[in-house]
């Protein structure tokens, strides 16, 4: 299967559900296991990359008269 080096967050996080779906299924060999064991903690850690790089962008974005205005992100939307 051809891979792109890096994939998007979305598709990571994906990937990475399907990985430990697979590893709690119980039905992988141990080397299996390994192998998708490594390959979560890679994409652990892309998802972890993408999601500061983002909190980064936001924090720059917020950024007035060079000081940062931190404000809390609203999880629900906008219901007004």
């Amino acid at each position: 299967m051809a891979r792109k080096k890096t994939l998007d967050f979305e598709q990571s996080l994906t990937e990475l559900q399907t990985l430990v779906e697979r590893l709690e299924s119980g039905e992988l060999s141990l080397e299996e296991s390994l192998g998708a064991f490594e390959q979560g903690i890679r994409l652990t850690r892309e998802c972890q990359a993408s999601l500061s790089q983002a909190e980064q962008k936001v924090q720059i974005l917020l950024e007035r008269d060079g000081e940062l205005s931190e404000a809390p992100f609203d999880t629900e939307g906008d219901e007004a």
